[in-house]
């Protein structure tokens, strides 16, 4: 049964990939669509009241700089919205976040990271979760697809530039994440899910005690937290919490939401290409390493935990611990597996009590950060390797190295090389530091290798634009925050502007007709070579280290 339900929601994926990916190639492509003339005045709003009259092709230097201009501003906005807090009518009470929380909190939503340390509904007004988180979500998720895009048209078109920054990111919002989390939104609320005003509502239990219930905007929180790979909860549980997540059938529409913009991602990327056989392959490259560590976490969980199964607790239904009995093993394990290949961050039960070889196959899915990945962020990291396995398989053959009919050369090299780097240094380097220092170690709850897991995972989830944590760490602490956002900024914002620069480098390249020599990447033998590249990457860069962590674990139980 448990296998049944995985394979239906994979099945309903794959029904939505095309029609999606069709639709947002549409959006970014300025196809003929529906809806076109309602859309276009929208924007042509927004463009005056924003002084973009003129909105010209940009650069890949423009276009980065672009990105990082407006998302410096909506970060010193969300600031001071959640620092200044306390200054504004309220019906908690409740005082702005401390300096290096909020510091922390800004960087995690504006990366589309949505890393909390702190628990929703005590922390923050309705009217912040309003105008603050529920609107980074946007913007984050806006950001990281026109990212994407400028970096499919870069390597893709015969073009000198990568589009309008300010255009793509009306776009997506506008025409995709607005109109699809509104939908969202109202089928949530239709299935119980709350979407009040109200801060609360007191009831009396049937022991007659007296107890006040958090509500608020709860639903669209939720649609735009899943359709933009964001993550972050209205509650400290997340979408286990049952006003987040009610029921299996919300479980299944949340998993699908997290889920279908990055995989459908693939096909507008072959619909670029113009051929669609590159898309697919891309797809099925990240498809086979879902499935590998979907098996492992699910195999983990079923296997029990031993621990328990010592203290005399059956473990017929696997391992349950901290998992909701409501969505069973299957719908929490396929949970896990998608919202940390997808980097969406959104948890349905507590990774800090799954099986070590369970954790590890999270925490893989984060250090390769290729398997779907966020809104955009994913395809391109995965296009990265793509270049990365074409240029080896080029060295092997001795061809100089072709992708879509443009040579690679020395200067994609180096600029991919480096985005390789960053994310295992920002990873490995915080997590000993951390080790190594008082302030780091005491945040920790178990010790031991699952100790030392806590700590890796609190970076991995970072550096990848995660979100989610062993929630065993006592995290919210000075050091812990400041660490923390450093990270998430590198992992975002470094690795965008390296992949812009090798998209830029690209589109100056001329195109070269294939012949009987070119080595093609739309077959099923480039999809092996990527796999294999991405597992042997990942192996040399992070075994030793879970090695260390979750590997170690499992032996000792």
């Amino acid at each position: 049964m448990e296998i049944l339900q995985i394979i239906v929601v994979i099945l309903i994926l794959c029904c939505l990939i095309k029609p999606l990916g069709t639709y947002m190639y549409a959006i970014y492509a300025g196809a003929p669509m529906k809806g076109n003339r309602f859309f276009e005045k929208v924007e042509h709003g927004i463009y005056r009241l924003a002084g973009l009259k003129d909105r010209p092709a940009m650069s890949w230097k423009r276009y980065a700089a672009s990105v990082l201009l407006l998302n410096g501003i909506l970060m010193v906005f969300g600031f001071l919205v959640v620092f200044m807090q306390g200054l504004w009518a309220n019906l908690h009470g409740l005082r702005g976040l401390d300096p290096t929380l909020a510091f922390n909190t800004v960087i995690s939503f504006m990366t589309n990271t949505n890393l909390q340390h702190y628990s929703g509904e005590t922390a923050l007004t309705n009217m912040t979760q309003m105008i603050f988180i529920t609107m980074m979500m946007f913007t984050s998720a806006a950001t990281g697809l026109s990212v994407a895009i400028a970096f499919i048209r870069g390597i893709t078109s015969k073009g000198t530039t990568l589009g309008n920054f300010y255009e793509d990111f009306t776009r997506s919002i506008t025409r995709l994440l607005l109109p699809f989390a509104f939908i969202l939104t109202l089928v949530l609320v239709a299935l119980a899910v709350p979407q009040t005003l109200a801060s609360s509502h007191t009831v009396t239990t049937l022991e007659g005690v007296k107890q006040t219930i958090a509500l608020g905007p709860v639903a669209s929180l939720e649609a735009i937290k899943h359709l933009g790979t964001n993550g972050g909860g209205f509650f400290g549980a997340n979408s286990a919490h049952p006003f987040e997540n009610p029921t299996p059938l919300t479980n299944v529409i949340e998993m699908l939401a997290m889920w279908a913009i990055p995989a459908s991602l693939t096909y507008t990327y072959g619909r670029f290409a113009k051929n669609q056989k590159q898309g697919w392959v891309i797809f099925s490259a990240m498809f086979v390493l879902f499935l590998v560590f979907l098996g492992l976490i699910f195999m983990s969980e079923k296997a029990g935990n031993p621990v328990l199964t010592q203290l005399g607790v059956s473990n017929a239904q696997g391992s349950m611990e901290g998992k909701e009995m409501r969505f069973g093993l299957g719908g929490s394990t396929l949970f896990s597996t998608i919202t940390t290949a997808a980097t969406t961050g959104s948890v349905n039960n507590m990774h800090d009590t799954l099986t070590p070889l369970g954790g590890m196959g999270t925490l893989a899915l984060m250090m390769l950060n290729v398997v779907f990945g966020g809104d955009g962020v994913g395809l391109i990291n995965m296009l990265m390797y793509a270049m990365l396995g074409v240029f080896l398989c080029g060295l092997l053959i001795g061809r100089t190295p072709e992708f879509l009919g443009r040579k690679i050369e020395p200067r994609e090299m180096k600029l991919i090389t480096l985005t390789l780097l960053v994310h295992p240094i920002i990873i490995l380097i915080p997590t000993a530091t951390a080790l190594l220092t008082t302030v780091g170690t005491e945040a920790i709850s178990n010790p031991g290798f699952h100790g030392m897991t806590q700590v890796l995972y609190e970076f991995t989830s970072s550096a990848a634009n995660n979100g989610s944590g062993f929630e065993g760490l006592g995290d919210d602490t000075s050091f812990w925050n400041l660490m923390t956002g450093i990270v998430m900024f590198l992992g975002r914002y470094i690795s965008m502007a390296l992949l812009l620069a090798v998209a830029g480098s690209m589109t100056k390249k001329q195109f070269i007709p294939e012949t009987i020599g070119t080595f093609r990447t739309d077959n099923g033998l480039f999809t092996g070579i990527l796999v294999m590249v991405v597992l042997v990457i990942g192996a040399l860069t992070f075994l030793p280290v879970l090695a260390l962590g979750p590997i170690a674990e499992s032996l000792t139980l």
